[in-house]
Order: structure tokens, then C-alpha cells, then sequence
């Protein structure tokens, strides 16, 4: 039995961890940082033979991190949200998890894309934003295994977390975007502006020249469009 003194220890040592990943969050740390602390919490938790973290993009929850030896499948596994276990937990939104012969189970078929196909204890965590399932805590053990409440409770934990994070990467993805297009645009009408001026052509006549040279370049139309801009800029500033 452990003594009083080696659970407080235990305890501060889980709060540390726990406090060490929101604070990376906080500090703006990226999204594949936060995911491998995670992974090195969840290691530290329990023995398990295998960890994964999926990330929901789209219609398809992508392998964004993993703690095993096959980091070849990173970022390459793709599963269609349409079956199987992550339509199973975006309804229940609760973790799930079978402790022998999880290979058999239908619910987990859709990860037989990964080496460790032949587990046999299975353990699901939905990772959560404002009630929504964004992604997948996955853990796997080669012999059976009975989850406990503590290890259950503790990956939760660190999912509500990584739930904040999915969602602050996806904002400033979709941000960035948004500002890359803008300023595509910004620079194409003011290319338009000066291919109408200079050559005489109409607005439409403009787009499908610029939209022609950077295929024949294999330039995105914003390079190209830069391009004439900053070339008209350098003319006017030596005549």
C-alpha cells in the first residue's frame, strides 16, 4: 500500500505535468509540441505499447502524433469519420475501452491502417471543444489490460486540454488563410491595375493574362502578380 506521503507526491507531480501543458498552451507553444508533451504524460501514466493522437480535419481524423516505432505513419494516416469507433464516440462523447481482443471488435477496425493491428486491450478518449469532438486519444496495449479509472480520468484530463489547443491552431490556421487571401488579392488587383494601364486590356483581359503567366511560369498567381507590381514600382521610382 503507498504511503500518505507517496500519494501527495504523486498527485504534485500529475498537477505539475498537467500545469507544465497549459502552460505551453498559453505561452503559444505549437501544436506539435503540446501533442508530444501529452504523449510523454500519457507514457508516464501507464506502460502502454503504443499512443496516437488524431486530430479531426474535415470529414477525416488525421495521425498527428504517435509514441511508438513506426513515426513513418505520422501525418499519413487518414481515417473517414463516416464509421467505426469515431462515429461511436462523437455520439457517446466518453471515452470507451476493451480490455482483450480489442482486434476483433468492430467498433476499431478503421485503425487496422496502423502496424499494431493485432492489439488486444484498446482504450479511446475523445478530445473535446465546446462539446464538440475534435479529435482521438488513442492508447493500445499488445496483451489485455484493464484501464483504470485513475488512467482514464488522467488522459481526460489532459484531452480537455489538447481540445483549447486544436481549436487555438485551428483559428490561426483559418486567420492565416483568410490574410493570405487578402493580400493575393490585394497584390492581383493591383497587377490587373497596371497590365490595364499599360497594354490597354480590359479587367478580364488582365486576370487571364496573369492567370496564363503563372501557369506557363508554374508561379502562384500572387508571385507573378508581385512581380509586375514591383516591377512597375522600380520603373516609376527612376524616371
Amino acid at each position: 500500500m503507498c504511503s500518505s506521503s507517496n500519494v501527495i507526491v504523486d498527485r504534485s507531480t500529475e498537477v505539475d505535468v498537467l500545469h507544465d501543458i497549459a502552460s505551453r498552451i498559453t505561452a503559444g507553444d505549437s501544436l506539435h509540441d503540446v501533442l508530444e508533451r501529452v504523449l510523454e504524460f500519457i507514457s508516464w501514466i501507464g506502460k502502454f505499447d503504443s499512443c496516437f493522437v488524431y486530430v479531426l480535419e474535415g470529414n477525416e481524423l488525421v495521425l498527428r502524433a504517435s509514441r511508438n516505432s513506426h513515426s513513418e505513419v505520422l501525418d499519413r494516416v487518414r481515417l473517414p469519420l463516416g464509421h467505426g469507433i469515431a462515429v461511436w464516440v462523437a455520439q457517446h462523447q466518453r471515452p470507451i475501452a476493451v480490455e482483450r481482443n480489442a482486434f476483433n471488435d468492430s467498433r476499431f477496425q478503421s485503425f487496422h491502417q496502423l502496424p499494431e493491428d493485432r492489439f488486444e486491450a484498446f482504450l479511446s478518449v475523445p478530445i473535446l471543444s465546446r462539446r464538440k469532438v475534435v479529435g482521438l486519444i488513442n492508447v493500445q496495449h499488445r496483451q489485455p489490460y484493464v484501464f483504470n479509472e485513475r488512467e482514464t480520468r488522467l488522459i481526460a484530463t489532459a484531452s480537455f486540454l489538447v481540445g483549447a489547443e486544436i481549436e487555438i491552431a485551428r483559428l490561426e490556421n483559418a486567420n492565416s488563410q483568410l490574410s493570405e487571401q487578402l493580400n493575393t488579392r490585394k497584390a492581383v488587383e493591383r497587377a490587373k491595375g497596371i497590365l490595364q494601364r499599360d497594354l490597354q486590356l480590359s479587367e478580364e483581359q488582365a486576370y487571364l493574362t496573369l492567370q496564363s503567366q503563372s501557369r506557363q511560369r508554374r508561379k502562384p498567381m500572387r508571385e507573378v502578380a508581385e512581380a509586375i507590381v514591383l516591377s512597375d514600382e522600380i520603373k516609376r521610382s527612376s524616371e
